[in-house]
């Protein structure tokens, strides 16, 4: 079978699978990679690693490819949004590269609202000022070091540098990746003059934007350390959150892809690009006529994780040493929790927040703790706490006059009937888990195959997703999370002020 190869560049790992005209998946391989933390809100990769682990991937699969008889005939990119890592003329690293998860911009981007850009950025730009974008990663660097930010000959992202290692040649990046810079105007399709001046970079220092669609070719060695052809197309491909979108299959009007990993997000796919007014919402570029909004939350299998370091090792307790059991050992716990923890309500902002607020100063808390309270009720309520944020962007959506009438999910979380169970019951509607482990990676064979001519249109790539039998709301429980849903936001906004007094020596 002729297969396309898709590579997705995570943020801890990268993955690779070869998928069919069919969209059914036919090999899969993964690479891992450590996550560093240098200090305390900082979240560095060593981006020598990611290229290495696209070429081992790459390699990895391409030979379970030929042992099966199939015939990879192009390779198609994916990768995380929002990373920023400074660059050589030639494209290669000079530093680590920092993610989506680095804290240390806030107080620039505190000042970028002040002064009254914020709301215009957001709007031109499709993505909120905060921390993650590289927006205000480059700000940082502007007031710490602004000699070396411009003496810089490139700064690019995870996409250029796994480009860097397969492709070579000029400096290139995607049209999905460039949207969510902070940087691009996509209105007017180009590099957001007043964003570049706030940046204190030149276009120049950026690569040129492409779309998602554009075709170059593997690198000669990197083509025959994998064994494919030297002229194997290589697809430029588009960013992780748009592509999660076309491998679970949602790119319908209507339908949304919720993503629940170690973070989460709920996307919607639009035809054109379209700006949440308050300025809640981001809008990412999956093709040049087809657009995701949505909201990122920075908290929701960590959680649980977190419960799993932090609520254990009671006397005489043995939990599993392994985390995921651990993990899967408190969520069986919880599952004996009735819906609402019994009057308990997390704030599971562990590591600030995104979407719909876009604070990350905001802290995590447990309210109406009492002695009944259990660990099962702390770990549910933190579930609950997760999805109702999440609903919480849904709602934005509506707002804005964007209806969200079906749900189909991914993520490692959903292996759990609590969080599959929860998440329903929050949204209030079906939750459907997408029948396939490709996921982004899946995502991006099946734009490689649009590419192609393959496949005619995005929607028809999305009919070949499909979903395992969905999770249906509990009607009781729907209505009981459909009350708590405003003191929850009630109580993050309460609470802001005095835990940021709790930072302060």
């Amino acid at each position: 079978m002729d297969v396309v190869l898709g590579i997705d560049t995570g943020t801890t790992a990268t993955k690779a699978v070869t998928a069919g005209p069919g969209g059914e998946v036919r090999a899969r391989a993964g690479v891992h990679y450590p996550l560093s933390v240098p200090a305390p809100g900082r979240a560095e990769l060593d981006p020598g690693a990611l290229g290495a682990a696209a070429v081992r991937a790459l390699t990895d699969v391409a030979r379970q490819a030929r042992d099966r008889g199939d015939r990879v005939v192009a390779v198609s990119l994916s990768a995380f949004l929002h990373g920023l890592v400074a660059m050589d003329a030639g494209g290669r690293p000079l530093g680590p590269l920092i993610t989506w998860a680095d804290g240390r911009a806030a107080a620039q981007c505190d000042a970028i609202a002040a002064a009254g850009h914020a709301r215009e950025l957001q709007a031109r730009t499709g993505t909120p000022v905060h921390p993650m974008s590289p927006l205000a990663k480059l700000a940082w660097w502007r007031d710490t070091q602004p000699a070396t930010l411009h003496d810089t000959p490139r700064w690019g992202g995870a996409k250029e540098t796994v480009l860097g290692v397969l492709a070579g040649g000029p400096a290139l990046v995607d049209l999905s990746i460039a949207s969510g810079t902070g940087l691009y105007d996509i209105h007017r399709r180009r590099w957001d003059p007043t964003a570049l001046e706030i940046a204190g970079v030149r276009a120049g220092q950026l690569a040129e934007v492409v779309a998602t669609t554009h075709r170059l070719t593997l690198r000669p060695d990197v083509a025959a350390a994998a064994g494919l052809p030297p002229a194997t197309p290589l697809i430029v491909g588009a960013a992780d959150g748009p592509l999660a979108n076309l491998g679970a299959g949602a790119t319908a009007p209507g339908a949304a892809a919720v993503s629940l990993g170690t973070s989460g997000a709920i996307r919607t796919a639009v035809r054109a690009p379209a700006v949440d007014r308050a300025g809640r919402l981001f809008c990412y570029a999956l093709t040049e006529d087809r657009w995701v909004i949505g909201g990122a939350v920075n908290n929701a299998g960590s959680v649980v994780r977190w419960a799993g370091q932090a609520l254990t090792g009671r006397p005489g307790e043995q939990m599993p040493t392994d985390a995921d059991l651990r993990d899967a050992a408190l969520l069986a716990e919880a599952g004996g929790v009735p819906a609402g923890s019994d009057g308990l309500i997390c704030l599971p902002y562990l590591l600030g927040e995104r979407a719909p607020w876009w604070r990350s100063g905001l802290r995590g808390a447990y309210l109406g703790l009492r002695r009944e309270h259990g660990r099962g009720h702390l770990v549910r309520a933190a579930v609950e706490g997760v999805c109702q944020q999440l609903a919480l962007v849904r709602d934005t959506c509506t707002d804005e006059g964007v209806t969200i009438t079906e749900v189909r999910a991914t993520g490692g979380a959903l292996a759990s009937p609590v969080w599959a169970s929860v998440l329903a019951a929050t949204l209030d509607l079906p939750v459907a888990v997408a029948d396939t482990a490709g996921g982004t990676a899946l995502g991006a064979c099946l734009l490689g195959w649009y590419a192609l001519g393959a496949l005619p249109d995005l929607d028809r790539a999305a009919e070949l997703v499909g979903t395992a039998e969905p999770t249906r709301p509990d009607p009781d429980a729907a209505a009981l999370y459909r009350r708590r849903r405003p003191l929850v936001e009630r109580a993050a906004f309460a609470v802001t002020d005095l835990l940021s007094e709790l930072d302060r020596p």
